[in-house]
């Protein structure tokens, strides 16, 4: 417990402690009577002669402008009215879109176009034919007909030695859905 003399005693140890920083800092403030340096540095400069301005440049008169072409023809507009095209009627809607629902597979987490075709396998009794894709990852996949891939709804429609046909679903721009067929094909070898 502090008694009230030794709160006191710390208090005028604080005032003590900033009188010092006070007047040390304020050392560097002591008037100096040698300003010789000072006033010779003035008198060079006010002996230097007087740098040249140069003369402002002639402004010529603003003369105002009226325009007189208001009763020509306008510029902007076409020389020959073209015909105006109506606007193609847009397809009925269609019933196409694709299956949210379903679970995606893990290659429709990348594009058709980062997919690589490095091969096909063939099942031992000459039945199905696999094609093998490589993924961004480096990873080695085996699809065949019905599978789906890439990010636009993909189905795989043929698989041959050449390469994979499939069906993508994309949108239309007018908020219906259109399938696109696409082919990623079997790199030649060099």
């Amino acid at each position: 417990m502090t008694t009230p003399s030794k709160r006191i005693a710390a208090i005028g140890g604080g005032r003590i402690a900033a009188l010092a920083l006070l007047a040390a800092a304020s050392s560097g403030c002591i008037w100096v009577d040698d300003t010789s340096d000072l006033r010779m540095y003035v008198q060079q400069t006010q002996a230097r002669p007087p740098g040249k301005i140069k003369p402002l440049p002639e402004f010529k008169p603003y003369e105002a402008f009226v325009y007189q072409g208001a009763s020509l023809r306008d510029p902007f507009q076409a020389l020959i009215e073209l015909a105006v095209e109506e606007e193609e009627e847009a397809p009925p809607p269609s019933d196409l879109k694709p299956d949210t629902s379903r679970p995606k597979t893990y290659l429709e987490s990348f594009p058709v176009d980062r997919l690589q075709m490095v091969g096909t396998i063939t099942a031992l009794d000459g039945g199905n034919l696999w094609a093998l894709l490589k993924d961004p990852n480096g990873e080695v996949h085996r699809v065949t007909n019905g599978d789906y891939l890439g990010l636009d709804y993909g189905q795989v429609e043929a698989v041959s030695e050449q390469g994979i046909e499939l069906v993508e679903i994309i949108e239309n721009g007018r908020g219906g859905w259109m399938e696109r067929p696409r082919m990623i094909a079997l790199p030649e070898k060099e």
